[in-house]
């Protein structure tokens, strides 16, 4: 890597440049025109989940400001725009037989003005918004959820696959799954270790049902999953701290990767498991016959959503290996995730290592920050700005990096692959 790269000469051929959003986070209209509850309006409504009260009812309210939004990808400049598609926006309670014909009809007017700009668009089918009622009777923890996901791919796919012709699948299953159902951060909102174990093996079993759905629905198209692997550094060369790390990669990043890549699950953990009584002999209940043959159907691409690294300290006195963010304010987010672009370059290189799949799509990399408009009416996000390709000031070396100051576009431009 060089610290001189010339940021203003043209990208490299072939490179897209896109941005993304989900569809709880911008659409609003969570009541419109034949929309159900997700799993997200739900628990957005208990006190104390979401900060500041905020709800998805409005969001963004691009359900109804569409154009304008289109517009300004256009003024932007980009390549392509991931979106996401409401679940509950389609089928109302997910168990509908026929797709609420609204609902597709607000994404064609999507897909054809993105189109007529000359904007690729990329579809997420699931980015977390379950329909409400599916979580009434069981959610992710029910195979029967993955049946509902079948179907809403089918008629998404149907109806959609003659102009997108690129799909991702699910977005951060390790997310749904454990934010969602072991520490309750995310919806549904569960604290129970056995139900995240069962939603991370429903939801990779989805994935892989839905991939030949694509293929069947959308000729010529791409499919992969978007994934949010974390690059993990042990915090000194110490045995504690390496096993550590290795255990951090192990359930993080493994026990979801390597089924899709027909390996099973991590023998580590399940061991773990196994010895907490979570994992009986001869597997869960919710562990099948041909499910990790199905979980491993072929894909074109894995996606990457990277935002910061993993440094892992081992147990002390009893306690569990810990994650640490022993790095400066100014080198944080607004959200207290570090600043670190080497941990792309990376990450990159463990996955290509370890997996080698056909192609590495960074799917999500972005930063929080506070970015209101100035007296003037106008946002100068220079955080922002370096992050994605300048160098900020004062840069120093940290746990396991090379300490290098670039930002991170500077990294996805000369540490390819």
């Amino acid at each position: 890597m060089s610290a001189e790269a010339d940021l203003s000469a043209p990208l490299p051929r072939g490179l897209v440049v896109g941005v993304a959003t989900s569809a709880t986070q911008v659409e609003g209209a969570t009541q419109a025109e034949g929309r159900g509850a997700s799993i997200w309006d739900e628990f957005a409504q208990t006190p104390g989940k979401v900060g500041g009260g905020d709800t998805p009812a409005l969001a963004c309210d691009h359900y109804n400001r569409w154009a304008e939004d289109v517009a300004l990808l256009a003024e932007l400049g980009v390549d392509a725009y991931r979106l996401s598609i409401s679940w509950p926006r389609v089928f109302a309670t997910g168990t509908e037989h026929v797709p609420n014909s609204a609902g597709l009809d607000f994404y064609d007017r999507l897909l054809d003005a993105l189109l007529a700009r000359g904007v690729q668009p990329w579809v997420t089918l699931y980015h977390w918004d379950l329909p409400a009622a599916l979580q009434d009777h069981g959610g992710w923890t029910s195979r029967e959820t993955v049946s509902a996901f079948e179907r809403f791919a089918e008629a998404v796919v149907g109806r959609l696959g003659d102009r997108v012709q690129r799909w991702c699948t699910i977005n951060e299953p390790w997310c749904a799954a454990v934010l969602g159902h072991e520490t309750g951060q995310h919806a549904p909102g569960l604290t129970d270790r056995a139900a995240a174990l069962a939603a991370a093996h429903h939801l990779l079993l989805a994935h892989g049902r839905a991939v030949p759905i694509v293929r069947a629905l959308s000729p010529g198209g791409l499919v992969g999953i978007a994934a949010n692997p974390v690059i993990a550094y042990p915090a000194s060369g110490s045995a504690l701290d390496l096993a550590a790390a290795e255990r951090f990669h192990a359930w993080f990043n493994r026990w979801f990767l390597d089924p899709i890549y027909g390996r099973g699950y991590p023998a580590q953990i399940v061991a773990e498991e196994a010895a907490a009584g979570r994992w009986p002999e001869g597997g869960p209940a919710w562990l099948k016959a041909g499910d990790l043959d199905e979980m491993a159907c072929p894909t074109d691409f894995l996606g990457v959503n990277y935002y910061s690294r993993g440094i892992l300290r081992g147990p002390e006195e009893g306690n569990l290996p810990r994650v640490l963010h022993e790095v400066p304010a100014e080198e944080r987010t607004d959200m207290g995730w570090e600043v670190y672009p080497d941990g792309l370059t990376d990450l990159l290189t463990l996955l290509h290592r370890e997996y080698a799949p056909p192609a590495l799509v960074i799917t999500e990399c972005g930063a929080a920050w506070g970015d209101a408009p100035g007296s003037d009416g106008r946002v100068r996000d220079q955080p922002t700005a370096r992050f994605f390709g300048q160098p900020p000031a004062g840069r120093r070396a940290g746990h396991g990096g090379r300490g290098a100051a670039h930002g991170l576009l500077r990294v996805v431009l000369l540490g390819q692959l």
